[in-house]
């Protein structure tokens, strides 16, 4: 029966290295993918901000020629209606009585109204069109200045990607090699602890007396048991698998 129990300690011990080694590999590559800083988020930001402002030149220039248009048109109704008061003049000429002549005076000076209404919307079009022509040339020269800095900061994040390209692929690598040694509850519930968790730790060495991750202080009794390596035990306030810090000590001779 002593022999049972010495296989099955070891079997958790091999099992808590596992989670602890997986853990170590997977914070070096988080280590080295936070050395990007905010590139990324000040990435999106400026590709966001460039999409906004290439929308609005966009719709700036469908109301600049939806203007042009308008202005087409009025100069093709201010044409129509010269045409209609010189047509009406000349019939002035041939008239009956003075009913004709002040019916056509009438619509003369009517169609005078809509040429003059005519150009004043064309001064108003026109200087409409100038305005969002002057605000897309703004947004141009502002679009240039932010692809520029898009351009610089994702420079910088591919430089820095390419230097730890090898290494992250290497760990990563090596991370899947661990993850085919544990068992899948043991292995799902160690990533489900490590997503919900602010650092990204799910297996922390106690430290001081204290659980390594959320720094609550651990009984006497269960600082014996974790030691033992006789069970996998959890933090009770954050959830976090607990390792004695022997752990520590055994990588720094394996790799001494």
């Amino acid at each position: 029966m002593a022999e049972v129990d010495a296989k099955g300690a070891t079997s958790i011990e091999q099992k808590l290295r596992n989670l602890y080694d997986l853990q170590q590999v997977d914070t070096r590559i988080n280590k080295i993918e936070k050395l990007s800083g905010e590139l990324p988020e000040e990435i999106k930001d400026l590709e966001d901000e460039l999409e906004g402002k290439n929308t609005r030149i966009a719709n700036l220039k469908a109301e600049v020629e939806s203007r042009t248009q308008d202005i087409a048109t009025k100069k093709q109704e201010i044409i129509d209606a010269q045409a209609k008061i010189k047509d009406d003049q000349e019939k002035q000429n041939n008239v009956r009585n003075n009913r004709e002549y002040d019916s056509l005076l009438k619509e003369i000076e009517y169609q005078e109204l809509e040429v003059q209404l005519c150009e004043k919307r064309i001064r108003e079009y026109t200087a409409e069109v100038e305005n969002k022509k002057e605000a897309i040339a703004n947004l141009e020269v502002e679009i240039a200045e932010r692809e520029g800095d898009l351009n610089q900061k994702k420079s910088e994040l591919n430089d820095i990607v390419s230097e730890n390209e090898k290494e992250v692929a290497a760990l990563k690598e090596k991370a899947a090699e661990i993850e085919k040694l544990i068992d899948a509850q043991y292995l799902n519930a160690y990533h489900r602890i490590k997503s919900n968790a602010r650092n990204g730790l799910a297996v922390v060495t106690v430290q001081r007396d204290a659980c390594g991750g959320c720094f609550n202080k651990i009984p006497p009794q269960r600082k014996v048991d974790i030691r033992t390596r006789k069970q996998i035990i959890v933090c009770e306030y954050c959830g976090r698998i607990l390792v004695d810090d022997g752990f520590n000590a055994e990588n720094e001779n394996t790799e001494a």
